[in-house]
């Protein structure tokens, strides 16, 4: 009997392992995600904005056996900016457009390259002297099953934006992006 038991729960576990196995190595090929994401600024670009928060929409597309995927990604960001001795200074609001590369390294574990331009949506308000900045973004993250063709895709990156102003300095964050993906 206890041999019997041992089987099943051994054949189970095979099963979902299995199961588990072949969603991720038959990831679709075109994907789109959508969700939150929020920053820390660090470096320079700290000493004015405390923190952001925003969104983006994200669609991959497999070119290389479903482990390669060509991104695109568009977004909003709103950054949250520091008082000053009692002076309130504007929010920054930016608009990443980026392209890339996820690479799949394990089963649901990826690395993910993007590069852009970050577009200032309230130039004249912040003082911007230019509208738009180079922007580049190294991540790694992992897909979670969450049933079907669904997953969360939860990632983590550097980002660093080219300066806004001619005599500013680079504005770099760290992120956290936990979006909803689903495969077509």
């Amino acid at each position: 009997m206890k041999k019997n038991v041992l089987k099943i729960g051994f054949a189970a576990l095979l099963g979902l392992f299995l199961t588990n196995s072949l969603s991720a190595q038959e990831r679709e090929k075109v994907r789109l995600s959508v969700g939150p994401e929020v920053s820390l600024p660090v470096g320079s670009f700290s000493d004015a904005f405390d923190w952001s928060i925003g969104g983006s929409i994200q669609a991959d597309y497999a070119i290389y056996k479903n482990d390669l995927y060509v991104t695109l990604n568009a977004g909003y960001n709103n950054y949250f900016a520091k008082d000053f001795a009692g002076v309130s200074f504007n929010d920054l609001q930016l608009i990443p457009v980026k392209a890339g590369l996820k690479y799949f390294v394990a089963k649901n574990f990826y690395v993910h390259g993007e590069a852009g331009a970050s577009f200032v949506a309230n130039k004249d308000d912040v003082g911007a002297t230019k509208s738009a900045a180079f922007v580049y973004a190294p991540q790694v993250g992992y897909l979670i099953p969450v049933g079907g063709k669904n997953y969360i895709d939860a990632g983590v990156r550097f980002e660093g934006n080219t300066k806004f102003t001619d005599n500013g300095k680079s504005n770099n964050v760290l992120g956290l992006r936990v979006a909803y993906s689903f495969g077509l």
